[in-house]
This record gives C-alpha cells, structure tokens and sequence, in this order.
C-alpha cells in the first residue's frame, strides 16, 4: 500500500485520491438525511460554542489589546494606538487559528456517539467492520478524551509558532500557509479517523502509523477537510461528511474494501491506491 518513492506519480495519484474521498463522503451524507442529521447537532453545539467566545473575545478585546501591551503605556498617543491595533488584531488571529486547529478534536469528543453511528452506518454499507472490537461507552468517551486532549496540545504547539512566523516577509506569504495547510491537515486526519480505529481496537498510537505508512492518502483527504474548513461555516456543514470520508480513508489505510468487494479481503487493488 505505500506509495512507491521512486514514483512520483503514484504518490499524487494517492494524494488526490484521500482528496477525493471528502467529496465521497459528502455524497454518502447527501443520500442519507439520517447521517446528515446525525452529524450535524454536534456541529452546531460546538459551533455555538465558538461563536460564543468569539463573540466575547471581540468585545473585551481593546482591554486585552492594552494589557498586552503594557510597555506601550508611556508612548506617544499616536504609536501606542497602533501597536495596540496590531496588538488586538494578532489576537484575533491567533485566536481564530486556534479555533480552527482545536474545533474537530472538541466537535468529534461532544459528537462521540453520534459520529460512532455515523461511522458503523458508512462500514456497514462495504460489509461492515472485520474482527470488529466492541467497547463500551464509557470506555469509549475516555479515550476519545484522552486522545482529543492530546490532539488539542499537539495542534496548539504547532498552531502558535507557525502563527508568529506568518509574519516574516515573503516566508510568511509563502512557505508558512502551504506548511500549514500540510501540518493542519495531517492533524484533521489523525483526529478524524478515530472513531474507525477505536471500532478496530487501535489506540492513537497505531491510528498515527498506519496513516503514516500511506501519508499522501491521508494527507489528501486531510487538506482537503482543512482547506473546506477555512471556508466559513464549512467545518459545521460538512463535518458528517468528514467523518464519512474519515471512515473511507480508515478502511483504504488498512486494506479493507471500499468498492462493494468482499470486506477482509487482504490488500487493496492498486487501482485504488492510485499504483
């Protein structure tokens, strides 16, 4: 299943394919209101709950822009204001990126059972899920915690430097977005392929390397969820079609069929690995 690094080809063949299975997944939850409603509510509540706080991050935001920049406060009127300024607008920034990079990991962990059901409902249209592992839902919630909470450090460890280095010249414009949309998009697809794994017994640990045995695959469909996410109102809209895609990417990833064959079947076809 790993792309050949000798051949290039194969290895963009595999990266628009996990691109490709975002817009799979939005077809499944388009057929079915079921699974589009399901994945919905969790959405909008974490939506709301962002919007809440964005809401009052602006309006406290000049008295945080000040306390930020207390070293400013014997300046000239004029200079101070715009530091200020600047001040409050990296503040919303860095708070809105940090929005992005931690809205899937809190949406999946108050969605729990909801993308669980989601997530059996797509496996059972392929034949279901082989040498399924059943556990139960407290068992589950705990470790979507555990992992979400790790997902969220890691996210904002990455999320803050890449942020300050947005503002060296040329670097910034150029080298950091495409560093980020990589990064942020492997993160999307780590976080969104849990519940898939823990319906196979495999903790974040196995989830990570298994993705990483076919990373053009998952970093295909990860930027691809991360660039619709920018896109206001696109993480609540099309987070069932994530999770959708989410299990697809699961079962390629562990060579389970995604096309109506014989589920448990061994490796995939190369066609669908773009080999």
């Amino acid at each position: 299943m790993n792309a050949d690094p000798g051949r290039p080809l194969g290895v963009v063949k595999q990266f628009f394919l996990g691109a490709g299975l975002l817009g799979r997944g939005l077809g499944i939850v388009l057929r079915s209101p079921k699974l589009l409603g399901l994945g919905l509510v969790p959405a909008l509540i974490a939506g709301a709950l962002y919007g809440t706080a964005l809401f009052f991050l602006i309006d406290f935001l000049p008295e945080l822009s000040e306390q930020v920049t207390w070293f400013a406060d014997g300046w000239a009127q004029g200079v101070r204001d715009v530091v200020r300024v600047f001040a409050g607008l990296g503040l919303l920034g860095l708070s809105v990126l940090l929005g992005i990079l931690t809205f899937t990991a809190v949406t999946l962990l108050i969605g729990d059972p909801f993308y669980e059901r989601i997530s059996e409902l797509v496996e059972d249209r392929f034949g279901g899920v082989p040498d399924e592992v059943e556990v139960g839902f407290w068992p589950s919630l705990r470790r979507s915690l555990v992992d979400s909470l790790r997902l969220i450090g890691l996210s904002i460890l990455i999320g803050v430097p890449l942020f300050l280095l947005g503002f060296l010249p040329v670097v910034g414009q150029t080298v950091v977005p495409v560093l980020g949309g990589a990064l942020g998009g492997w993160l999307l697809a780590v976080e969104l392929t849990g519940v898939p794994f823990q319906r196979r017994g495999q903790r974040l640990r196995q989830r990570r390397a298994v993705l990483g045995a076919n990373r053009p695959l998952a970093l295909g469909f990860g930027v691809a969820v991360f660039c619709c996410f920018l896109i206001p109102l696109g993480a609540i809209l099309l987070m069932p079609a994530a999770i959708a895609g989410a299990t697809l990417l699961a079962r390629l990833s562990l060579g389970h069929d995604v096309a109506g064959r014989r589920p448990g079947s061994g490796r995939l076809a190369d066609h669908q690995l773009g080999r």
